[in-house]
Order: structure tokens, then C-alpha cells, then sequence
């Protein structure tokens, strides 16, 4: 099918929908002017006022905190999970479990974070770290699920069989065949959780409480009085390390893939 030659028109406007704005909001981080809408002239002023802001240190620190926390669980359940989903295919209430571990993904975020706001006051728990922590993962592990999900359905279970046969336990087969050959996925996943929690607001505003408050609903409750350039500068902060964890993960994953390959040939060259 021959491409029309709109197709680069469109895509170049919807790029530029998606980056110029944030091109801009890195721009600015570097404006001398307090007001963010009139260059001043370059600085670093903001950088170093942001670094000086104890509240919105606090607030950084729950947030990392929390998205290396929840997506370190939420890696762990999902690729369970995931396995689950693949290698048992008949079990009672596959599914309902596979309805659960979907769910989250179509459901808005409101009602989860309502949903599990009530759940925290049905129990009686304090809401705080732990709450925000728990509804990270809840609604990541679902995500880590289906990235890992995908890569076991072409995984080749012959590999597995192969260890087996030579007397390796399941469990051991699992962490030195299984694990390694699909970390680029349960890397993938992780990233991907990580950015999830570190992006959320919605749900962290339900499950917060005293001391708890995340770098999103901090960014959010000062924006509703004037944006500041020192929020400029912690964005692109964050933008910064977004990018770089996703060149990482893209990095490590490719790495991966080769020596994935490069085995498989060593072991077919083995073989003739």
C-alpha cells in the first residue's frame, strides 16, 4: 500500500503536538526572569532555588521512594502473574484472576483510587507511605503483566525441558533459563512501572496522607496558584531522568537480545 504524502505531515504535527510543549518547559527552566512566560536571559538560579525548596525535596523523596518500591513489587507480582496466565491455561478461575489483572487498564483512574480509598478506610489503615505504595502496585503490576506476558508466549519451552532432563529442579530451571531469557521483558516492565508511579496523580491523591504527599500533587496544588520556575526546573529534572531510564532499559534489552542470539547460534553450531 503506497503512503500518501501526508503522512509525514501528519506525523511532524503530532510530534510536535506531543514535545514542543515540553520543549519549551525545559527552555524556560533556564529563564533568569521569574516570570515564566518572559525570557530573562539564561540562568541557573532556579536549579539551585528548587534545591533549596525543603518541600519539594520531601516531596521527590516519597515519590522515589514509592515508584522504586511499588514497581520493584509490582515487577515481581506481575511476572508471577504473567506466568500464571501462560503456562496454566486451565485452573479454577483463570478467569476471574485474568478479568482482575486486566482490569485496571481500562478502568478509570478514579474509580480506582476511590475504590481503594475505601478499601484503606473499610481496614481501618492509616492512609500514608504504605497506602500510596499499595495502590502503585496494584494498578502496575497489571502493566508488568502484559509486557511479560508477551514475551513468554514465544518463549521456547524446550530450553526449560533440556534442564529439566539433566536433572536441574523447577526452581532452579527457572532462575537460571527462565529469568535470564526474559529480564529484557521483566527489565522493560519495570521501567515501565516505575514511570507510572512516578507520573500518577489521581491515585496518589486518594491514598495519601499526612507526610505522604507525592511530587505530582505537590507540583499540582502549587500550579493552581501560578506556575513558578522552579517547577520548571524540577519537570525537566524529571523529563531527564524519564529519558534517561528509557534509553537504558532500550540499551540494556538490545544487549540482551544479542546475547540471545549469539547463544542460540553457538548452540546450533554446537549441534552440527
Amino acid at each position: 500500500m503506497k503512503s500518501s504524502r501526508f503522512d509525514p505531515i501528519i506525523l511532524t504535527l503530532g510530534f510536535a503536538f506531543l514535545y514542543i510543549p515540553i520543549i519549551i518547559l525545559v527552555i524556560y527552566s533556564f529563564n533568569a526572569s521569574r516570570l515564566v512566560t518572559v525570557w530573562g536571559g539564561f540562568s541557573l538560579q532556579w536549579y539551585a532555588a528548587m534545591w533549596s525548596n525543603q518541600g519539594l525535596m520531601d516531596a521527590a523523596w516519597v515519590t522515589a521512594r514509592v515508584g522504586v518500591l511499588s514497581a520493584t513489587l509490582g515487577t515481581v507480582l506481575g511476572t508471577l502473574a504473567a506466568l500464571a496466565l501462560v503456562r496454566y491455561s486451565r485452573f479454577p478461575g483463570r478467569t476471574a484472576f485474568s478479568g482482575m489483572i486486566y482490569a485496571p487498564l481500562v478502568m478509570p483512574e478514579v474509580i480506582t483510587g476511590l475504590s481503594l480509598l475505601l478499601l484503606f478506610v473499610a481496614l481501618n489503615v492509616d492512609r500514608g507511605f504504605w497506602t500510596v505504595t499499595i495502590a502503585h502496585t496494584t494498578f502496575t503490576m497489571c502493566y508488568v503483566a502484559i509486557v511479560v506476558q508477551s514475551r513468554l508466549l514465544t518463549f521456547d519451552r524446550s530450553l526449560e525441558e533440556a534442564a529439566l532432563d539433566l536433572g536441574c529442579p523447577p526452581v532452579k530451571t527457572f532462575f537460571k533459563v527462565t529469568l535470564p531469557l526474559i529480564m529484557p521483558a521483566v527489565v522493560a516492565g519495570w521501567m515501565l512501572a516505575f514511570t507510572l508511579s512516578l507520573d500518577d496523580l489521581v491515585i496518589a491523591s486518594f491514598t495519601t496522607g499526612p507526610g505522604a504527599t507525592t511530587l505530582p500533587i505537590k507540583i499540582y496544588s502549587q500550579v493552581r496558584l501560578g506556575v513558578t520556575p522552579e517547577i520548571n526546573a524540577i519537570c525537566t529534572i524529571l523529563i531527564g531522568l524519564v529519558t534517561v531510564g528509557v534509553i537504558f532499559a532500550s540499551i540494556a534489552s538490545k544487549r540482551a537480545e544479542f546475547r540471545r542470539i549469539r547463544d542460540e547460534h553457538v548452540a546450533l553450531r554446537g549441534t552440527v
